[in-house]
């Protein structure tokens, strides 16, 4: 295969404790994870993109819509494990860009792919990046399921938590709240590196595996960007992303 030096791997598994299919839900008329493959192919940086799946259902529907699919194990912990297996099929530098976008993500800006990638395209020595939004629903300050982070003064992760962080003790100051997107871009080899760790005892407490990096002394550079988006995670989410997207086309169609 061609070398490619920027590639996408949108992890995807067909097994959901909260949402079985999820990748294959019918959203406008596409399965969700064709509406995440189209979008990141819109971003201007990446020129291959693939779905890296376990389940045949996932790899068929991908094929059907035109789009490049991986057969990985059903074994891997976690997405970021499923992405290295996919990469490890492409002949990659070792300093390639891998980047890595959630599949239950189908509203996300294709713009948002160029922004994590351009700190790795800037400064050689960082591993890996990820994105970040500033909260402005008061509601998400503390829902855990909105993961926030406090960042030192180069916007490298302090740390991520599904609690309120920073927490404020003088309730005469006020502190801005960032909640983290599951986009993500790494260097193909520190991707080797990082995914061969043990599991982190704080990533197994938070239930979030960017900590086993930070647990290890590896930074994480974030980037602000402009743009929110939604998380499917079970089928009231899916109806807000349709509701989004009929009045969004609606929009365009006047």
């Amino acid at each position: 295969m061609m070398k490619r030096e920027i590639v996408c791997i949108i992890p995807s598994r067909y097994e959901s404790s909260r949402f079985p299919g999820k990748p294959l839900a019918d959203l406008c008329g596409k399965p969700m994870i064709q509406h995440v493959y189209e979008r990141v192919a819109k971003a201007k940086a990446v020129p291959y993109v693939a779905v890296a799946t376990d389940d045949q259902r996932i790899f068929d529907a991908v094929e059907k819509f035109g789009g490049n699919a991986v057969m990985t194990a059903k074994t891997h912990r976690s997405g970021t494990d499923r992405l290295s297996e996919a990469v490890k099929t492409l002949n990659l530098s070792a300093d390639a860009i891998v980047v890595n976008i959630q599949g239950d993500q189908p509203i996300f800006e294709p713009v948002q792919v160029d922004e994590v990638i351009e700190p790795l395209l800037k400064d050689q020595a960082i591993q890996m990046s990820t994105l970040i939004y500033k909260i402005i629903l008061d509601t998400e300050i503390t829902h855990p399921h909105a993961v926030k982070v406090v960042l030192d003064h180069h916007n490298f992760a302090l740390y991520f938590s599904r609690a309120t962080i920073p927490y404020v003790r003088d309730k005469n100051l006020k502190a801005d709240y960032y909640k983290h997107h599951g986009i993500y871009a790494y260097r193909r080899d520190f991707l080797d590196t990082f995914t061969k760790l043990p599991e982190g005892k704080l990533e197994k407490l938070e239930a979030l595996e960017q900590l086993r990096a930070l647990e290890y002394g590896y930074k994480i550079k974030c980037v602000i960007t402009r743009h929110d988006s939604v998380e499917v995670d079970n089928e009231q989410e899916l109806d807000r992303v349709r509701r989004i997207l009929t009045e969004k086309n609606n929009y365009i169609s006047k």
